[in-house]
């Protein structure tokens, strides 16, 4: 087995099961019932805003916009001049119905490009104000079909993308935890126009707002939009991903 192929074997586990919210074994499913205390979730500022820059490579980073997430919400720490920003992404930015939901461990390093700060990052603040304040899952559904509905989020802009490079994330208690991928938000409505699931490819899919098949009922009318994780092969410092384990 080559090294490209225990990268893609690793990376679709991983991205599956940390970020798509596979569902695990019934006896694991109450690991984190619910929001644990609100400290457990924050991070020391100057380390949150080092593993926020560390989703994308430095060229890149140095110059965006860095969030922190206080009581309240994201907020702004570092002002950038080149359209980016980057974050630290919780476990609330998994399917509602995964385990690790409420995981205080989960760390996801994501750096999105100007397109995707200007709209998907409205509706990553709006999921997160209303986690931080204690709002339900249902409730928080609602918000955002309500938002499109009443046009105060943004229609997703076309080349919207992420940076997902950091060697320090922590995307789920499974398998390695982590994988370098880049993430790219379209419209499109069929997968496999992408190859995604293809044998061999390295692409794979999920709807950005990460719901179940359970789901996706309480979430019909909502934009459709797609996101599509492609694995790479080093991290955001350059150096090779099979290098890094945890």
């Amino acid at each position: 087995m080559n090294r490209r192929t225990e990268l893609g074997i690793v990376f679709v586990v991983v991205m599956l099961i940390g970020i798509f919210g596979m569902p695990r074994a019934a006896a694991q499913a109450d690991i984190y019932p619910k929001m644990a205390a609100v400290d457990q979730y924050l991070m020391e500022r100057k380390a949150e805003i080092e593993l926020a820059r560390s989703a994308a490579p430095e060229s890149i980073s140095r110059d965006a916009t860095v969030l922190v997430l206080g009581r309240q919400g994201y907020e702004t720490a570092v002002e950038g001049k080149n359209g980016f920003v980057c974050m630290v992404e919780r476990g609330w930015m998994g399917t509602f119905d995964w385990p690790e939901f409420w995981n205080p461990k989960v760390r996801g390093a994501d750096c999105l490009n100007p397109q995707a700060a200007r709209s998907i990052l409205p509706i990553a603040n709006l999921r997160t104000r209303m986690v931080m304040a204690g709002r339900p899952k249902e409730e928080i559904v609602s918000a955002i079909k309500a938002a499109f509905e009443k046009k105060r989020l943004p229609e997703l802009e076309n080349g919207a993308m992420a940076y997902m490079m950091s060697k320090s994330a922590y995307l789920t208690d499974q398998g390695n935890h982590n994988g370098p991928h880049l993430m790219f938000f379209t419209p499109v409505k069929n997968a496999k126009d992408w190859g995604s699931g293809a044998a061999g490819s390295p692409v794979v899919d999920s709807p950005y707002w990460f719901r179940s098949q359970k789901e996706q009922s309480e979430t019909e009318g909502l934009p459709p939009i797609l996101v599509f994780a492609v694995m790479v092969a080093d991290w955001s410092d350059g150096t090779p991903a099979s290098e890094h384990s945890h």
